[in-house]
Formats: structure tokens, sequence, C-alpha cells
């Protein structure tokens, strides 16, 4: 099989895998080798059947120990096998480069005779790359759960950003479609991954130049709707990988069937307004100050289709609701649907010079008619809404990624 073929199958089969952002990612050319990373993160392209063609974005071998029946690369499954060699995946990484192809690489793996093992050969990539050709560009490594916290540390080293899959939300759904692979073992890795870059932030503090350990972090990645668990499910193990490990992102990924699917799998795929939810309820999490208990409820867990979680919430707490935009704290403002997280800075910034208008809002290009039944302003009142105290803020949970990741409003 030639090199032509691999990239075929193995570029086609990395294609499930959607954690490859690379926002945070800083890292400027030496002047011996090729290639530089900056701050702002890479803008992907992709193909009709959904491939990244920005970053080189491949799997090292489609072959794997592991029969997760979620997953089309599973050892049970009847599809061709292509398998690269690192050396391979160096120069297809350079050549690539050096045609402006690409700006960096994303490599993923199935698990070939042991976690250990895989790392090793994902790992040997990253250091040829950085060590005898002087890569500058973005590298972005699956972190292999269960391989040796040696290997791991030696990745970060390497690597710009780590990602070690969650796979599904619950421990209960990997017993039923990935049997080995354990919630435990997972988080371990990711864990590992927090402290080491912790240790390596505080070096960096005191010694800028310490090295730096996945400088744009960790993230992972949730396969959603192949089981029955329910949105408040996944939204309370998102909380808990935010809050414990300093997760950079989750990327949910809605279960797509494939042919000759197991008789476990459901036969649909799961909605894409269903994944487009989580996401922005992900947000509202993460910058917003929500918690996952105000999203969903014990009675309804399930988030809307039909309507953003945002407003959701705020029909359901009309007793919140006007909030005064001259007067009211950061918190609320948050609250407000229709306002975005930056729109909410910059009205604060604003009022400390004049009390806002409606015109005022439609400059900032707020979707005025979205807000007129929450909001306050000075030649603007809501009907038959009664006016709350909004003195007291609420509290909010810790904000995870950086302002200059998040782009839109809610």
């Amino acid at each position: 099989m030639n090199i032509q073929q691999k990239v075929e199958i193995l570029a086609d089969a990395a294609k499930y895998d959607a954690s490859c952002a690379s926002s945070g990612a800083k890292r400027s050319g030496n002047g011996k080798g090729v290639g530089h990373s900056d701050g702002m993160g890479i803008c992907h392209s992709y193909t009709p059947d959904g491939r990244c063609v920005s970053l080189l974005k491949i799997l090292l071998t489609n072959f794997c120990t592991y029969d997760c029946v979620f997953c089309v690369n599973r050892i049970s499954s009847d599809i061709q096998r292509a398998r690269f060699t690192p050396d391979e995946v160096v120069k297809l990484t350079l050549d690539f480069y050096k045609r402006n192809y690409i700006e960096g690489l994303f490599l993923s793996s199935g698990i070939i005779q042991s976690p250990d093992y895989t790392m090793e050969q994902l790992l040997h990539v990253a250091k040829t790359l950085r060590t005898m050709h002087h890569f500058g560009g973005y590298i972005h490594l699956k972190a292999i759960p269960g391989a040796s916290e040696r290997l791991i540390e030696q990745a970060g080293l390497f690597a710009d950003r780590l990602s070690a899959n969650i796979e599904l939300p619950t421990q209960q759904d990997l017993v039923q479609l990935a049997p080995e692979k354990k919630t435990t073992i997972i988080e371990s890795t990711m864990n590992n991954i927090a402290l080491r870059k912790e240790e390596a932030d505080e070096d960096r503090r005191k010694l800028p130049s310490a090295p730096k350990f996945a400088a744009a972090g960790q993230s992972t990645q949730m396969v959603v709707g192949a089981t029955p668990t329910t949105d408040r499910e996944i939204l309370k193990t998102a909380t808990h990988l935010y809050g414990q490990y300093k997760l950079r992102r989750i990327y949910y990924t809605g279960f797509s069937p494939y042919p000759a699917a197991d008789a476990r799998l459901p036969l649909k795929p799961a909605p894409l307004i269903r994944e487009h939810r989580l996401y922005q309820s992900d947000w509202l999490m993460r910058f917003y100050g929500f918690t996952a208990a105000e999203l969903t409820s014990e009675e309804d867990p399930s988030l809307s289709l039909t309507e953003d979680p945002k407003t959701t919430w705020a029909k359901s707490h009309p007793e919140f609701f006007p909030v005064d935009v001259n007067a009211a704290p950061r918190e609320s403002l948050l609250r407000v649907p229709g306002i975005g997280y930056r729109n909410v800075e910059r009205i604060l910034s604003i009022r400390k010079y004049h009390r806002l208008l409606l015109d005022d809002l439609k400059k900032l290009h707020v979707r005025v008619k979205n807000v007129l039944p929450y909001l306050i302003t000075i030649d603007h009142i809501p009907r038959q809404q009664p006016v709350v105290n909004q003195a007291q803020p609420i509290t909010q949970l810790d904000l995870f990624a950086p302002l200059s990741a998040f782009s839109g409003s809610l």
C-alpha cells in the first residue's frame, strides 16, 4: 500500500475525532527549521465529508485492539486497515507544511499492542519533528488513556495540546458500549496532564525560560446519542471535567450510524440541533455563570430542540426580569437572552460615561427585538413585568477558557 492510499484511509478514519482546535498555542520559529504557530488559533477548512484540511488530521493507524461498539475502527469492524510508520508521518507533515497545505498536525491512533506502545509511537513523531527538524508548527497529540506518566509528560513537552477522550458521558455507557475502557483510567490520564501543566506553568512564572507543557492545554471529546443518557447527565459530566481537570474545551459529537453496526446502537443519528444545544449550554456554563442544574431539571432532563437554553431559562424565571441595563451587575446582564459575553463588557464600560438607550444597544448589534421583554433602558420598560431587585450578583462558576476563544452571542 502506497502513501497516498494510506492518507486516504487514515485521514478519513480521523474525521470522527472533533477535538482538534488549536487556540492558545504560540511557538515562534527559531531560524533553524520550519514553521511557527501564533496565539490566535488555526482557521480550519472542511471538506464535504467533514475532514479538516488546515491541520494534517490523521490516525497513525486504524488497527485497534479495543472493540468499542460505537467506533468504526473497532477490532471487529470489517473495514480496510492501514498503518503509517512514525517517519512517514514526519515526512508527510513537513512536505504538506512546506507546500502551505497545512499549519500543523493532529495525530491520533487506534490502540496497538498496548497504550504505552501506542503512546511511544505518537511521541516519536512529535519528538522527531521538534528536535531533528525544528518544526515550529502546531502539534496536537492524542494522549492514550492508561499510558505511563513518563510518556504523557514527554508528550506535553513536544505537543501544543493533548487530548484524552472521555468517549461517553458515564461509566455505565462505557460498560455498555466500550467495556475495555474505564472512566477512572481516562480521568487519571487527564489528571496527570492537569497536574504536570500546573507545575510547568508555576515553573515558568518563576523562570520564563522553563520548558512549556501543553501550552494550549487539554481537551476531550464525548459522543452523544449512542446511549439514552440525558442532556442533564452529559452537562453534569462536563461540569465535573472542567472543574477537576481545567479542560480548555469539551467537544460533543452526535452519534452517526454506520453500515452493519451493532444492534445495541440506535438506528438514527443524534439530531444535529441537540449537539448545537449542548455547545450553547457549555458556553453558558463556562462564560455566563450558569450551572448544569439550572439548564435542565429532573422533570425535564433534555434541552429544548426548538429554543436556545438561555431563552428557556429566562422564560422559566420571570421573577428575575426585567434587568436594568444601567444598574444591574455583570452577573445579571449575562443572563439576558440576546446579549453576549463581549457586549456585557461593552455595556459595563459605556455606562460609566452615560446611561444607555435602545439605540445604544442597536449600535452594539444587540438583537433589540429579542431583549425587549427582559431589559429596562432609559427609553424602554417592558409592559406587565415586575421590576425586581438586581443588586445581589449570582455566584459564578470558574471560567476555564479564555475570552479570546469565544465568538457569538447567546
